[in-house]
C-alpha cells in the first residue's frame, strides 16, 4: 500500500504494510534494525503503542476512523510509550525523521487527511 497526504498532495511512504490481526500488531517492529524513509506500517486497531525492545526511533501518525491525523508523534526513541490518543482508531508508525522532508517542513500535521491505496 501506499500512505498518501490528500491535504498536502505528498506521498508519505510507498511500502505501506498493515497490521490488523493480533499476532502481526503484537509484533510489529520488534526485531527489526531499523526501517527506511519509503515504508510504514498501520496498525489497526490503535490508540497507543510502546517502542520496548525496539531498536531505532519511529515517527507516528495518530489517525481516526475516516484516516484524519489526530495526533503526530515525531522521534519516540526505544523504551518508551507514546501518549493514549483520544479519538485514535489507528496508528501509522514511520521511520524517525520520515515526517520531515529535506528541508524540515512537515509532510503531515493533525487535521490532515491520508489515504492508504
Amino acid at each position: 500500500m501506499i500512505a498518501f497526504n490528500r491535504t498536502r498532495a505528498r506521498e508519505l511512504a510507498s511500502r505501506t504494510r498493515a497490521a490488523d490481526a493480533p499476532l502481526s500488531r503484537a509484533v510489529g517492529l520488534l526485531g527489526r534494525d531499523s526501517m527506511d524513509r519509503e515504508e510504514a506500517l498501520w496498525i489497526v486497531p490503535c490508540s497507543m503503542v510502546h517502542t520496548f525492545f525496539m531498536r531505532f526511533p519511529i515517527d507516528l501518525l495518530f489517525l481516526d476512523r475516516e484516516l484524519k491525523v489526530v495526533k503526530v508523534v515525531e522521534g519516540l526513541k526505544p523504551w518508551r510509550l507514546s501518549p493514549w490518543v483520544l479519538g485514535a482508531h489507528s496508528v501509522l508508525e514511520l521511520a524517525s525523521g520520515a515526517l520531515r522532508d529535506e528541508s524540515g517542513a512537515s509532510r503531515a500535521a493533525a487535521g490532515d487527511a491520508l489515504e492508504l491505496r
